[in-house]
């Protein structure tokens, strides 16, 4: 297994500027990407260079879309107090393609406690947590999280990951995807 630190690999279209901000159209973009490579089991770290264009530098965008993803994963699963899912083993289980070591599993670890955080209600405060990390790249790691807890969505209250991301892109006001 190599880890996304490895696996990731330079994006060769043109750079975005730290100045612009992102756009609905292109957090809907973030989804619809990632939620094709989910449903169709495609290669997850190809969604992510897919993605990588539209994340402007120096900004967390689109980690705060995949956040809200992974939120709506678990409140599509029922998830709550009285029926919870559980995180232990989530990584392993549900994300096997990735190992990650060290700082990295430090930042995975993070990015997967954001999403069911954000989904009871807590605003978490993003930019004092990836300010320490001084890197670039939570919002990839947010994106592996938002896989992990669909997946684990999809399997541990046994809904079809086809089903659940059609509904998860229906929530995101995406259409959904004829190409798969």
């Amino acid at each position: 297994m190599a880890s996304w630190a490895a696996r990731s690999r330079p994006s060769y279209r043109a750079p975005v500027s730290p100045r612009r901000v992102p756009t609905e159209e292109e957090a809907g973009q973030a989804v619809d990407r990632l939620l094709t490579a989910v449903e169709a089991d495609g290669d997850i770290f190809d969604a992510l260079d897919d993605i990588r264009p539209l994340h402007p530098k120096n900004n967390t965008f689109p980690g705060e879309v995949f956040m809200r993803l992974a939120a709506n994963a678990l409140d599509e699963g029922g998830v709550c107090r009285d029926s919870p899912i559980s995180q232990e083993c989530l990584l392993e289980a549900h994300l096997p393609e990735c190992e990650f070591r060290g700082r990295d599993n430090q930042k995975i670890r993070y990015a997967v406690l954001v999403g069911p955080v954000t989904h009871s209600g807590v605003e978490v405060d993003l930019l004092e947590e990836v300010a320490y990390w001084a890197t670039d790249d939570f919002w990839s790691y947010a994106g592996l999280a938002a896989v992990a807890w669909i997946r684990a969505v999809a399997d541990q209250k046994e809904v079809l990951l086809p089903d659940l991301c059609r509904r998860l892109r229906a929530r995101s006001g995406e259409p959904e995807a004829t190409d798969h």
